[in-house]
């Protein structure tokens, strides 16, 4: 089983070598929260990872098999041909464990297009972005919770993407358009107060990101809301705001 070091290594060796060839891959998920977040070291946030997600451009589709061909990665070649428009799947040659690339879209509970904020950093998705895949989750986890933590000690609160901080624009703007991912945004910024007040943190760190939640969450709140989301409002949650994710399907080496 490879250590979380081992892992952010590997990431780092495909995403230079993809750059090196102009092709843009990032990094997101558990690699992603080490790489930018010191306190995803620390005993009380630290918790385990399991893989490598990425993402690209399926106009890139291509190319990126050409990598990982090109490093000795394994292709699900079935899997690839019957999905290779919006997923890729690769088995790293001494494991034979699993390596995802997302395409364009982030599709969970929440929808994210993210064809136009894969160069806003170099090694992974936004820190911005990042933050928004684990306040999508309807069925938080304290993994989750856990990245959000970290994310929130080590990050500030800005207007724009820059130097490596959380941008409560974006947020607020992706919230103002649709009700629902406002919805499971500010649910799980409240539960994550919630969460906060039980973690083995000292008392710094907790009013830091307490201050930092309140603050993402006024944000939220005073955006101006476009037409869509006030009519989808006066439904509420009488109607699903989510898709329900599919649920894992775990597909081995020589088996996809």
């Amino acid at each position: 089983m490879s250590s979380a070091e081992d892992l952010l290594k590997e990431a780092e060796a495909l995403i230079a070598e993809a750059t090196k060839r102009g092709i843009i891959l990032r990094v997101f998920g558990g690699v992603a929260i080490r790489y930018h977040c010191p306190s995803a070291r620390t005993p009380s946030l630290a918790r385990h990872i399991a893989d490598i997600d990425l993402f690209g451009l399926s106009r890139q589709s291509a190319q990126i098999k050409r990598v990982f061909a090109d490093l000795s990665y394994t292709p699900a070649e079935t899997f690839n041909a019957l999905r290779g428009n919006k997923r890729l799947m690769f088995f790293e040659p001494k494991t034979q464990v699993r390596r995802d690339v997302f395409l364009d879209f982030f599709e969970l509970c929440h929808k994210f297009d993210f064809r136009n904020r894969l160069q806003v950093e170099r090694f992974s998705i936004p820190i911005t972005d990042l933050l928004m895949t684990k306040l999508q989750v309807v069925e938080i986890e304290e993994r989750d919770y856990k990245d959000i933590v970290c994310i929130l000690i080590d990050h500030d609160l800005a207007e724009r993407d820059t130097n490596d901080v959380v941008n409560r624009k974006h947020i607020a703007e992706m919230c103002s358009n649709d009700w629902g991912i406002y919805k499971t945004f500010t649910q799980n910024l409240g539960k994550t107060l919630r969460y906060l007040k039980e973690a083995d943190l000292n008392v710094a760190e907790k009013k830091l990101v307490q201050d930092r939640i309140n603050a993402l969450a006024q944000a939220i709140e005073v955006f101006p809301k476009s037409s869509r989301w006030k009519v989808r409002s006066l439904i509420g949650d009488r109607m699903s705001w989510y898709e329900e994710p599919e649920a894992p399907k775990t597909i081995k080496f020589a088996e996809e």
